[in-house]
């Protein structure tokens, strides 16, 4: 909104020439979230319990969250807020990348927050059915992917993924790219769900992840950082930036009301948005192979819980002593910090390293 309003007024008042910049317009969006976030967190939390939406604990969870039941839940309408209100104000609302994320980030929030909202408000015991939950996410995912491949904005690269490591080395996946990005979009936003079990987790690898994919996008989209770097120009896309500041910012934000001991938890709401259009950055910038390393920890632990199934469905037996993997290290005697913070330095390796790869190519 500012860009397109203050802008085209360059040539009346030089200073507004500040705002064709991409790294300014995502540094005031990640500002932007953050106030948002700073300011309407402690409305949120009294609302929340006011109106009584507390979290309900797994019964078969470590025995030290029961102190959790009742924490206001449903906190991801405040982070897609200051996700959405930051991007509109600073970004080029006229470009395609930006309306996709954001109808995805908003798309996925949705089903999240039906799904709270029949778990903490009508008190169902499993919320959303789990097969209607997937069926949304899948149906999210065709219609991006369908839009990708075939609208002529995105023509000519659309389809392709870069490998990591491989100077001009790309998949071309053809029509098959539309259960790609299916796969990529459902897949990430139940990893990021099923992390979402301790105070900050989720809010802070998803904070670092997607640092990593606004310096990628920026590179991506100045055509002589991508020709230095060898990787694919991708015109228009530097847009992304400002996006995923916007969600550093709104992460770092929540993070501040999230941490332990929470005040706030996101619930599916949050989860599953941050992973929807942490899937959707990645597709976008040609980066689904990439996104299993930076978004590493999101990818353990769902592992983790595919593992701990198959393998007690088939073999009687558990790998882990409670899955996804960070119940693992709780029962193991790891205190609820402990596990947070080390699996967040965890994540600040995976996106050094997944940024490295850019010159190792």
């Amino acid at each position: 909104m500012l860009y397109h309003l203050l802008y085209p007024l360059k040539e009346y008042f030089f200073a507004f020439n500040v705002f064709r910049y991409i790294t300014f317009r995502s540094a005031y969006a990640t500002v932007t979230a953050l106030l948002i976030a700073f300011i309407f967190g402690p409305k949120m939390i009294r609302w929340a319990k006011n109106m009584q939406i507390g979290q309900r604990v797994r019964k078969d969870g470590p025995s030290g969250h029961a102190g959790k039941e009742g924490t206001p839940t449903m906190g991801g309408v405040l982070i897609i807020a200051a996700i959405v209100i930051p991007t509109v104000f600073w970004a080029d609302l006229g470009n395609p990348y930006i309306q996709l994320v954001l109808a995805v980030t908003v798309g996925m929030g949705l089903i999240g927050f039906l799904d709270d909202y029949l778990l903490v408000v009508k008190k169902r015991d499993k919320g959303l059915v789990g097969r209607y939950k997937l069926l949304g996410q899948l149906v999210f995912g065709a219609v991006l992917g369908a839009i990708l491949y075939y609208n002529p904005a995105f023509n000519g690269e659309v389809a392709r993924t870069a490998v990591p490591f491989f100077k001009d080395l790309y998949i071309d996946w053809g029509i098959l790219y539309i259960p790609l990005v299916m796969l990529v979009v459902t897949g990430t936003s139940n990893a990021v769900n099923l992390t979402d079990g301790l105070d900050g987790l989720a809010t802070g690898v998803s904070a670092f992840c997607f640092f990593a994919f606004a310096s990628l996008a920026y590179l991506s989209g100045h055509k002589e950082f991508a020709s230095y770097l060898n990787i694919l120009y991708l015109e228009g896309s530097g847009e992304i930036a400002i996006y995923c500041m916007a969600v550093v910012g709104a992460a770092l934000g929540f993070l501040w009301f999230n941490a332990h001991p929470a005040e706030i938890f996101m619930g599916d709401t949050g989860s599953l948005a941050l992973g929807g259009a942490l899937g959707t950055v990645a597709v976008m910038l040609k980066r689904e192979f990439l996104l299993v390393i930076i978004g590493g920890i999101f990818v353990a632990e769902a592992l983790s819980v595919i593992i701990q199934v198959i393998f007690f469905r088939y073999r009687g037996k558990r790998v882990f002593r409670m899955a996804p993997l960070h119940h693992h290290f709780e029962l193991k005697g790891w205190p609820e910090e402990k596990v947070v913070v080390r699996f967040w330095i965890l994540a600040v390796l995976l996106v050094l390293f997944s940024i490295s790869t850019l010159k190792l190519q």
